[in-house]
């Protein structure tokens, strides 16, 4: 009471030391959570020790400095720590450019596909299409022998001319922080990297230089106890990323990773330190912001070396829990259920990979993203060669980079631009005797299905009936509503994904390619030249089930305040996108087109047993025209079809009946979500580590069926992300 309210003389009259010096330390914030829709943990924090320098209690005297630097680099060692520098120098003579030091790449840098081009030799006097097309690798260089940037940087901070050697370099740091000549070329080397770490980690007051991380607490009694001669060192609690749950939507959820020396310049702006670590890819990365927080601040008195108080300037905020959209016990069932469909319906080993996604048909919101191959985060982060040399790339993801050729998915998009622009209407009816000739050019249908309208063409996929309403609509038209669509477009969702691209000149203009008019009839049957993700032609589904709007997917739910249940942010619906119609019976004929066609499946698969009605269309692409066995299978679809819950997509590389995972699909949803008035029972079951898909060299079980294809007759292909892609099918 005397001191703090009515107040204390002698404290009031103290004179401030003129021995003491204040400075202002930042505390870095805690990282916030990632959890699935129901509320389990798949990211957190686990608390580490790490062995700091601290500016204040270095010395000042450079000789005094190099000789503490030494040998706190030489005690590490002996405790079997190794001091990581990034200076883009050989630590032995002769003295070489080398590349900076850097983890496991990026997730999203790791998961790329081979770039391929298109290569075509046109046949002249053709009015229908090109000469087979084939496809070479592009010319990728290969990487430099060094860093560039890293070298560029570190001459620019040592003040060199552009031509520095790095000889030049190494005695620029000897003579700028004083290095003996009693030390040995290697001791000179090692002093100069720590030097150098200094640099470009701004050593100062406020930001300490990390000299190990995750230090045993043997080591930190070891070096503590001779902090008199290791001057300025210190142990700090750090907080460090923990994957509790590394098995669901890996891809999605991304990573974190040290920043390298490249990337500080810019985020030093941001209150980065060079020892921070910041996210790298996925959620991660896309709420960077929100998961990190805010860093709080310290003001610090030291009184001849020795701290007298500490007083906090700026609280700390710990960063926010991040919620996602994706129940991940429904996550793993659908990762089961794409994995199982690959071992039993191979086609002989010929189907090796695939996706699967789902979303909310009444938000856009993702409710399950599967893709295989596929991996675990835990497996990332200890073993990341390993997955880099599996087959098939696992660390590709398939559901939002993938692009595909769409096939007969993508008449629902001709049968919508026919119905809207009233070139057809319901009753409108086209030929179809099983060959069409256009221009010249001889194309195929699977069936001789006579006159025909549009409801009964999208069930039984007539290509002739589709070859004569595109012709009607010409490219423009055919490119409008895929537009419409979304397609040719990045989706929003937060992670990032592909735009996908189109079949039409001005695409073909872009990449060097000739126009053929015999493009336009494939194109309105998604069979020539385009390329679309699995996240895209769901969003397509969806936009159908709600007849026309087009909804932005997203995978963050809500944001809530570290360690509470208190909101921050709740994610609402976005409409991004509305289909304008000219007649109220558009989607009356496509969706019950599509319903048709849910009912053509073997019994165990089947969708008419559900208690409610499915609309789905399936396309089955070829993707090499010289092999008639090699296709894609691909679905779209959405249910109950009156009153949509949710819409799906998916795609199998190399295989056929890829329609037959929708039933395990919306039983599994009506498991985790509930459906058409269903309650949720589904619990999340143990985490799964080791074995995916990948590691599978083929099954002695071929799956059958009563699904028919249709082999159209184009004579081109074309490179997509993933596969290549030529003609199309039901």
């Amino acid at each position: 009471m005397r001191i703090q309210i009515v107040g204390d003389e002698t404290i009031a009259s103290a004179v401030a030391d003129p021995d003491a010096f204040t400075f202002t330390r930042e505390v870095p914030s805690t990282r916030g959570e990632i959890k699935d829709y129901r509320g389990n943990i798949l990211v957190a924090n686990d608390s580490r020790c790490d062995l700091v320098l601290q500016k204040a209690f270095f010395p000042e005297d450079l000789a005094e400095g190099n000789e503490v630097l030494l040998a706190i680099h030489n005690a590490l060692e002996e405790h079997g720590y190794t001091f990581e520098e990034h200076i883009p120098v050989s630590l032995e003579q002769p003295y070489v450019f080398t590349q900076s030091k850097k983890h496991a790449p990026d997730l999203t840098e790791a998961a790329t596909e081979p770039a391929t081009v298109p290569v075509t030799t046109a046949v002249t006097g053709t009015a229908t299409a090109p000469a087979a097309t084939t496809t070479a690798t592009a010319f990728v260089p290969p990487p430099p022998e060094y860093d560039e940037e890293a070298v560029n940087q570190m001459i620019g901070l040592l003040k060199l001319n552009v031509y520095a050697t790095p000889d030049n370099c190494i005695d620029k740091l000897i003579a700028d922080y004083e290095i003996s000549d009693s030390y040995t070329p290697m001791e000179q080397r090692i002093i100069a990297g720590m030097r150098y770490e200094m640099i470009i980690s701004d050593f100062s007051y406020s930001n300490a230089l990390t000299l190990a991380k995750d230090v045993d607490p043997e080591t930190v009694v070891d070096m503590k106890e001779l902090s008199n001669f290791y001057k300025g060192i210190n142990a700090v609690n750090t907080a460090e990323r923990r994957i509790i749950r590394g098995d669901i939507i890996p891809h999605e959820i991304g990573t974190v990773g040290p920043i390298y020396a490249e990337e500080f310049a810019a985020l030093k702006e941001q209150g980065y330190a060079l020892s921070d670590e910041v996210g790298k890819s996925g959620i991660e990365q896309a709420l960077e912001r929100e998961l990190r927080g805010q860093s709080g601040k310290e003001e610090v008195t030291l009184v001849n070396g020795a701290i007298t108080n500490i007083r906090t300037s700026q609280e700390v905020v710990p960063g926010q829990t991040v919620q996602l959209t994706v129940d991940g016990s429904f996550q793993l069932k659908l990762q089961n259920i794409l994995e199982s469909f690959l071992r039993t319906y191979s086609r002989g080993g010929l189907a090796k990979a695939g996706a699967l996604v789902v979303l909310d048909a009444k938000t856009g919101a993702v409710r399950g993203m599967a893709t295989a191959p596929t991996f675990n985060l835990k497996d990332y982060a200890e073993d990341y060669e390993s997955l880099l040399n599996t087959a098939n790339n696992p660390l590709f993801d398939r559901c939002t980079y993938g692009q595909y050729l769409p096939g007969s998915t993508f008449k629902t998009i001709t049968a919508t631009a026919g119905l809207n622009e009233g070139i057809i209407d319901g009753y409108t009816s086209f030929p179809c005797n099983q060959t069409f000739y256009y221009h010249g050019g001889k194309f195929s249908c699977t069936g001789n299905h006579g006159y025909i309208s549009v409801r009964h063409a999208i069930q039984v996929s007539c290509n002739s009936f589709f070859y004569q309403l595109s012709d009607s609509l010409g490219i423009d038209n055919i490119t409008k509503y895929a537009n419409l669509y979304g397609l040719g477009y990045h989706t929003g969702i937060e992670t990032g994904d592909a735009a996908g691209f189109l079949c039409n000149p001005e695409t073909f203009a872009e990449r060097g390619q000739e126009w053929y008019i015999g493009y336009v009839i494939q194109a309105g049957i998604g069979n020539q030249d385009c390329g679309f993700t699995p996240l895209q032609l769901a969003n397509v589904a969806c936009t159908i089930a709600n007849r026309g709007t087009r909804y932005q997917p997203y995978l963050v739910d809500s944001l809530y305040n570290y360690g509470s249940n208190e909101l921050t942010r709740k994610t609402q619906p976005t409409v991004a996108g509305e289909i304008p119609l000219n007649y109220s019976y558009v989607y009356d004929y496509i969706i019950g087109g599509m319903m048709d066609a849910a009912t053509n499946m073997p019994y165990e698969y089947s969708l008419s047993n559900l208690g409610y009605s499915v609309a789905i269309k399936t396309g089955t692409p070829q993707t090499d025209y010289y092999d008639k066995s090699k296709q894609n299978s691909l679905f779209i679809g959405f249910a109950p079809a009156y009153e949509p819950e949710v819409a799906f997509a998916g795609v199998i590389e190399g295989g056929e009946y890829s329609k037959y995972m929708i039933r395990g699909i919306l039983d599994a949803y009506a498991e985790c979500y509930g459906i058409n008035g269903s309650e949720p029972t589904a619990s999340l079951p143990p985490e799964v580590r080791g074995g995916t898909t990948a590691a599978y060299t083929g099954p002695t079980t071929t799956g059958t069926g009563t699904e028919t294809d249709t082999n159209g007759s184009v004579i081109t292909a074309t490179v997509s992300t993933v596969t290549t892609a030529v003609t199309t099918a039901q």
